[in-house]
């Protein structure tokens, strides 16, 4: 029971450190809300999601590795894996992402067409191009795009210092520490998101509000960037 003790307490620890200190588990969902104008009900809801489906990757992961004597090994060689792709996917996504929301801006800066009149009159039209419809697609297809990442991207430390010492103990001591582990890995999440969405309400973005769509896919593509070269 002690040693079960301190696997929880390492279980809660190193899933708040982990959360705390991987800006991917939380700037996504931070800046696409503001971008998306998401209320903060989906935005909570979108996170908790990809919280479980991020935590819940590793632990049948975990599981499988456990149940059928799978070497640690081979199984830190696959979340390895899933972990460059989820990166690489950010990556890809944010660039895209950015891309787009370029050339909308670029498709909605207004346009001026000249008319002449019979009697020599000259009139000025301007108007913009709408997009809307693409706007709507990328409503619907966004929070899934960031499910799949999620769910590929694995939790690194849960496996080998968490799951397969409790997997000693017990049972029971792998389901409390992949339970202690995720609820504060989501509970982090979540507290994150919803502060810094609360908070940049209150900020007065002006000019800038235009560019919210750039700012989140650069955002995101920094993101991969820094799990890529920086580690984190």
């Amino acid at each position: 029971m002690n040693d079960l003790n301190v696997l929880l307490g390492t279980a809660a620890m190193i899933a708040f450190t982990h959360t705390l200190f991987g800006p991917d588990h939380y700037l996504p969902f931070i800046v696409m809300s503001k971008a998306r104008k998401w209320s903060l009900w989906k935005t909570s809801w979108l996170t908790i999601a990809c919280g479980v489906g991020h935590v819940g990757s590793s632990i049948l992961l975990g599981i499988i590795g456990v149940a059928f004597g799978i070497g640690l090994y081979k199984i830190e060689f696959l979340e390895g894996f899933r972990g460059n792709l989820a990166a690489w996917a950010f990556i890809i996504f944010g660039f895209i992402y950015m891309i787009w929301a370029l050339y909308r801006i670029y498709n909605n800066k207004p346009h001026k067409h000249k008319h002449f009149h019979a009697d020599g009159h000259l009139h000025v039209h301007e108007h913009s191009h709408t997009i809307e419809h693409d706007h709507e697609h990328h409503k619907k297809i966004t929070p899934w795009v960031l499910f799949t990442i999620f769910v590929l991207g694995p939790c690194e430390p849960l496996i080998p210092i968490l799951m397969y010492p409790a997997a000693e103990l017990s049972t029971f001591g792998i389901i409390a520490v992949s339970l202690v582990f995720g609820l504060i890995t989501i509970g982090t999440m979540l507290v994150i998101v919803i502060l810094a969405v609360y908070g940049i309400n209150f900020l007065p973005f002006g000019k800038l509000e235009k560019y919210t769509h750039i700012i989140a896919g650069a955002t995101i593509f920094l993101s991969g960037i820094a799990i890529v070269f920086l580690g984190l």
